[in-house]
């Protein structure tokens, strides 16, 4: 209860310092526009086997992709932020407050799953006008989903920001990694007309189950399984790096 309750505490402050500078939310939104307005429109052939026999539907294939990428790098860079109040000593600081030491944290994490939403909602309205559908049980079983993808890279990127404690370093790994993982999870373009030993090659990535679930959603299909598949494998793993970085960042400020 007292997790809980700090968590809850130190949730409301982390939001209440990011009202108070709004401009991020413009460079958050920015280029995930550009790729809605000036890249969607090149898929409707590339997407017609698939299916797509309409804008609407290439916007349907792509913004869930779209959305899974965008709370995939925005909780990648989250250490970000991390290792700035690790140089500011606010570390140091928190070893003599009474807020339980896995709050500090986790209220962190929440805030910037929170900014995550906030930036999918945002594209995801701006592209009902281009003829985006997707029914709201489907948008809403998605945006859980969405919270629990962002939840987990936020975790893996506080694990190796505490890990490793250096911004140079912690940059070059992310992009390493980052890039081929995003590729892997068919977010641009399914997987589905990709070479075979690439579609066995993302079986591996989490969140290709991840970005197949969301688009599954979006498609209509409640029933698929690739959606239960897709949702435990990722809730497994967001568990186990939120323990872990909870652990590693309880360990710092002893």
């Amino acid at each position: 209860m007292r997790l809980l309750r700090d968590t809850w505490l130190l949730f409301q402050r982390q939001l209440l310092l990011m009202w108070r500078t709004p401009m991020w939310l413009f460079f958050a939104i920015a280029q995930p526009v550009t790729y809605l307005f000036l890249f969607t429109p090149f898929l409707q052939k590339a997407l017609a086997p698939m299916g797509a026999q309409s804008i609407s539907d290439v916007y349907n294939i792509y913004v869930p992709g779209l959305l899974v990428v965008m709370c995939f790098y925005t909780g990648l860079f989250a250490g970000f932020g991390l290792l700035a109040e690790v140089r500011m000593g606010i570390l140091e600081r928190a070893r003599v407050t009474p807020v339980s030491r896995s709050a500090l944290l986790l209220g962190r994490a929440a805030r910037d799953v929170a900014s995550m939403l906030v930036q999918c909602a945002l594209i995801t309205a701006i592209s009902f006008p281009f003829g985006l559908t997707v029914p709201l049980p489907n948008l809403l079983v998605a945006y859980v989903l969405l919270t629990v993808i962002g939840l987990m890279a936020t975790a893996i990127s506080y694990d190796i920001a505490l890990t490793i404690k250096n911004e140079g370093a912690l940059g070059s790994l992310l992009n390493t990694i980052g890039q081929p993982i995003a590729l892997l999870a068919g977010v641009l373009l399914p997987l589905a007309i990709a070479p075979t030993w690439i579609q066995q090659l993302a079986l591996l990535n989490p969140f290709s189950w991840a970005t197949n679930s969301v688009r599954a959603l979006f498609w209509g299909q409640l029933s698929d399984p690739v959606i239960w598949q897709g949702a435990a494998i990722v809730s497994v793993l967001a568990v186990l790096t939120v323990v872990l970085s909870t652990r590693l960042y309880s360990r710092n400020i002893r």
